[in-house]
């Protein structure tokens, strides 16, 4: 079995996890390989002992079995852009602070490494979004499994979004921006904007409007298989656009229409996981928050 560990950075205080990581790895006779991030991090923080192959093209990649991903949900977002269209399990290891989708404790790597060999596990398909634009961008990295976002840009007026579903006129959104967002995604940026909760299998994406002028605007759930597209107007020639944490300026011009991707990001689910659970740990559901 090959298992590529990704992070972006390390701690002080999560270097014996890693440590431990590895030891549990080597200790199931897993060939472990690195990402070139990890490798930096690893090399930063003074660590010579642990021994690993470097990724270093896309070939490599195609031949692990699995991801684990070290840090936060940021991180695992960015494991989903390396593997892309590849579709390799991804497992979040959380060394960050909320864990909506890095749901592995960093007290229970010996648990999970012990499920992963011993194939008791699911793997869950999360739904993503995919960019479609009238310029290049993003690298060609255009698909996201969070959300899609359009933003205003250096300038505290409000933008105008004409947003249209399959050719069909929806609303003019006055605010600071508009987001398109999938189940998964449902529990991040759309959320904190007034947002609903979605859980991960429903096949929707939510439109949410940032900051909206009109105060009787709201939130809309729409099927994943419509096309949505837009028509940006501002005060500013420039405005922002996002794939999860990834964002570049656009003018008005570049035309945009977002729609669901054809691959999945492919999640594993360790026994004992329940994305309720997760609700009620993560949001504090069911706590008294006056004592």
């Amino acid at each position: 079995m090959k298992i590529a560990l990704h992070g972006l950075s390390l701690k002080a205080e999560s270097l014996p996890d890693i440590e431990e990581l590895f030891l549990e790895l080597g200790r199931h006779q897993i060939e472990i390989l690195v990402t070139e991030p990890l490798d930096r991090a690893l090399k930063m923080s003074g660590n010579k002992k642990l021994s690993y192959w470097l990724i270093e093209n896309q070939e490599e990649l195609e031949a692990v079995d699995f991801l684990i991903s070290i840090g936060g949900d940021g991180t695992l977002l960015d494991a989903v852009c390396l593997v892309g269209s590849l579709e390799i399990p991804i497992l979040g290891l959380n060394t960050g602070r909320l864990g909506f989708l890095a749901t592995v404790a960093t007290d229970r790597i010996a648990e999970a490494i012990r499920h992963l060999v011993n194939g008791n596990f699911q793997i869950e398909s999360r739904s993503m979004i995919s960019l479609e634009s009238s310029r290049k961008l993003f690298n060609g990295f255009n698909f996201a499994l969070n959300e899609f976002t359009i933003h205003k840009r250096d300038t505290s007026s409000m933008i105008t979004v004409h947003t249209y579903i399959d050719g069909k006129y929806l609303n003019s959104y006055w605010a600071d921006g508009l987001i398109v967002s999938t189940p998964t995604g449902s529990t991040g940026y759309s959320l904190s904007c007034g947002g609903p909760l979605i859980t991960p299998g429903a096949k929707s994406f939510v439109i949410t409007p940032v900051s909206p002028h009109n105060l009787n605007v709201r939130p809309i759930i729409i099927s994943d298989d419509c096309e949505v597209s837009f028509e940006i107007e501002g005060r500013s020639e420039k405005f922002l656009i996002s794939l999860d944490s990834r964002s570049t300026s656009i003018s008005s011009e570049v035309k945009l229409s977002v729609k669901k991707e054809l691959f999945s990001a492919k999640l594993v689910k360790l026994p004992h996981y329940h994305f309720f659970d997760t609700l009620r740990q993560k949001l504090n559901w069911g706590f008294d928050m006056r004592n």
